[in-house]
């Protein structure tokens, strides 16, 4: 049966409104039209814009997140410690079984000033590995125990493209960052299909709820994606996808990147709820944890330029094998010297531009005046994050300084250079919620309203802009811009209806605006 949603204020696009929308078959069959026996949704007033794409996260992992050690936003080491005590005692897992967390972040801990250790985490549990994931995913935290069980001493070899830290005593502290973060995070047990799939579900709805209706995922990688690739068809096959997912598929060796796409997979390949997209690679950390790559040494840690985690040569190749091959390509990129890195990579491997081709660069939030600039003339996507402005302009200063900090996040400056660029979180990095993305995006204020004008405010964005940067520029991103991202005749019926009118609303209320109900394909997969 036909469905019409009438008495709203629906966005179209490119500044254009309209009060109803006429849904058949899950496709937008006309707008402002007639609808002789269709259901009516009587929207009162609402705001509805199209269903909000999230270029740039991690849905396997928010989905464990939201069954782990909750740490975001706390401020102190006592209290990392206290809620692992709590997850313990209420959750009661077996002994010897591995407790994870997620969230912290050391620059939060105002009496401490310094990353979790073992000797912390040792205080949570001794019997059983404890294992803190920072907040941004670059770094971690364990116990002896988990040192002990994955068998890392002072003696074992520093792996290529990481680095563990050792003590004053001489043996490792249990801070692990970057590519030796897989040396503890083995001790983690894969999940089966059937657990796989109940973390996706949990994950999607999440994102349901925050009007999300398409994903660009980070979560099948070069160990896990036989199983994730069977997870996702799974719940595509049942019917319970809620989200439509486009997979970036992350690779650390050639090998196994070809044999993945001698097996068929390459981007493109799938349906409308779940295929395969680009190549993801790292070249480099974050910019928390100290690890993103730098030109110049972080100016509060002298003699550090970050960790750059995939050579020059290796990079070289991946990019020849995806021209070769026809895929697309998104590497994950944050300090300057990192994005440059990226951007020559591209240049040789496509010295026409990409154009067509839509390879972009995932976070790109270091830059100065050139860097952005050379974005617009190679075509280089931006998928950036707006909600890291939170976080990151109370500490991007003391990093790397006020000259560069005030040419970086550069989201402005991209629109004015005409650079594609399309918005997402980076869950669990950063929470999904899409109101705070977008209010991050035009304020440049964090949260809390602070800085009171705006953090460098001439990179503000428009409200509109914002939204289309959101949903038909994250389709442009995933090639369906003719079928997704805008609510017009032959699109799909996917779409979020909001209980403010964020396009003429004071800006700092953006934050506080709820979505009421997300429809997917013109069925309702939340409601408020």
């Amino acid at each position: 049966m036909d469905t019409f949603l009438k008495n709203g204020k629906i966005y179209l696009g490119e500044g254009r409104f309209a009060s109803s929308l006429l849904i058949r078959d899950g496709l937008v069959a006309g707008v402002d039209c007639a609808h002789d026996g269709a259901r009516e949704v009587d929207l009162g007033g609402r705001t509805v814009v199209p269903g909000f794409i999230d270029s740039h996260l991690h849905m396997f992992n928010t989905g464990r997140a939201l069954r782990s050690v909750k740490l975001h936003g706390v401020d102190s080491i006592r209290e990392c410690i206290a809620l692992g005590r709590r997850f313990i005692e209420e959750q009661q897992p077996g002994s010897g079984a591995v407790i994870v967390g997620r969230g912290w972040n050391d620059d939060y801990f105002l009496d401490e000033h310094r990353m979790l250790d073992r000797h912390d985490l040792d205080q949570v549990s001794t019997d059983r590995p404890v294992i803190y994931t920072r907040a941004c995913g670059h770094a971690l935290a364990c116990n002896t125990k988990a040192l002990e069980l994955a068998g890392v001493t002072a003696e074992t070899a520093q792996p290529e493209g990481g680095r563990f830290e050792l003590g004053d005593d001489g043996a490792p502290n249990g801070i692990f960052k970057e590519h030796a973060m897989g040396m503890i995070q083995k001790l983690i047990a894969d999940p089966d299909l059937e657990e796989a799939k109940a973390i996706l579900q949990a994950a999607m709805a999440h994102a349901s709820e925050n009007g999300i209706t398409s994903v660009q995922t980070n979560d099948l990688s070069e160990q896990n994606w036989p199983l994730l690739w069977e997870a996702y068809e799974g719940l595509r096959k049942e019917g319970k996808a809620t989200v439509r997912s486009y997979q970036q598929c992350l690779f650390t060796t050639a090998e196994g990147y070809e044999d993945f796409i001698k097996k068929g997979f390459r981007t493109g390949f799938g349906d409308e709820m779940n295929k395969i997209g680009p190549l993801k690679l790292l070249i480099d950390g974050s910019l928390g944890a100290r690890t993103s790559l730098m030109r110049q040494e972080f100016h509060d840690m002298p003699g550090n330029k970050g960790i750059q985690v995939v050579p020059d040569a290796l990079l070289d190749r991946f990019m020849a094998i995806s021209r070769e091959n026809d895929m697309q390509v998104a590497v994950h990129a944050i300090g300057d010297r990192g994005i440059e890195l990226v951007l020559d990579a591209y240049q040789k491997a496509l010295p026409e531009g990409c154009g067509e081709r839509r390879w972009g660069i995932v976070h790109c939030q270091i830059t100065d005046g050139p860097l952005v600039q050379r974005f617009a003339e190679q075509q280089v996507v931006a998928m950036v994050q707006p909600i890291f402005l939170h976080y990151d302009l109370h500490m991007v200063a003391d990093r790397v300084g006020d000259a560069m900090a005030s040419t970086s996040y550069a989201f402005g400056t991209m629109d004015k250079l005409s650079i594609r660029n399309c918005y997402g979180t980076d869950s669990p990095v950063e929470d999904l919620n899409t109101m705070n993305n977008l209010y991050c995006a035009v304020t440049r204020r964090d949260l809390t309203g602070f800085p009171e004008n705006g953090w460098y405010p001439t990179e503000c964005v428009p409200v509109q802009t914002a939204v289309d940067h959101y949903t038909a520029d994250g389709a442009w991103n995933s090639f369906e811009e003719t079928k997704k991202g805008k609510l017009l005749p032959g699109y799909y019926a996917d779409l979020a209806v909001l209980d403010t009118d964020i396009f003429t609303c004071d800006p700092m209320a953006i934050k506080d605006a709820k979505v009421l109900m997300t429809m997917l394909g013109g069925k309702v997969v939340f409601e408020r």
